[in-house]
């Protein structure tokens, strides 16, 4: 990711839930502007465990920005975290 900007953004998402490599998958977004974001491939997804909570980290990108996506699993709440310009 390039010019990062870290934010702490709730955030609206559509996600698929299935099965395989990725059992949850976003595929838009929605900004408190109102923006709404589709999102056009999943790069990496790890979760981060802060005691008994975990976070899920989703790397996503529309194709002309990366993002950062976080998915708190007890809280059940979305957050973006970072916005990045994608140089080609």
């Amino acid at each position: 990711m390039n010019d990062e900007t870290f934010l702490n953004e709730r955030v609206e998402v559509i996600a698929v839930f299935g099965m395989g490599h990725h059992p949850c998958r976003p595929v838009k977004f929605r900004r408190a502007s109102g923006r709404e974001i589709e999102v056009r491939e999943l790069g990496l997804r790890h979760p981060v465990f802060n005691g008994r909570r975990t976070v899920h980290m989703f790397d996503v990108t529309d194709g002309g920005a990366d993002y950062r996506l976080e998915f708190d699993s007890e809280g059940l709440t979305w957050r973006l975290t970072m916005e990045a310009d994608h140089y080609e």
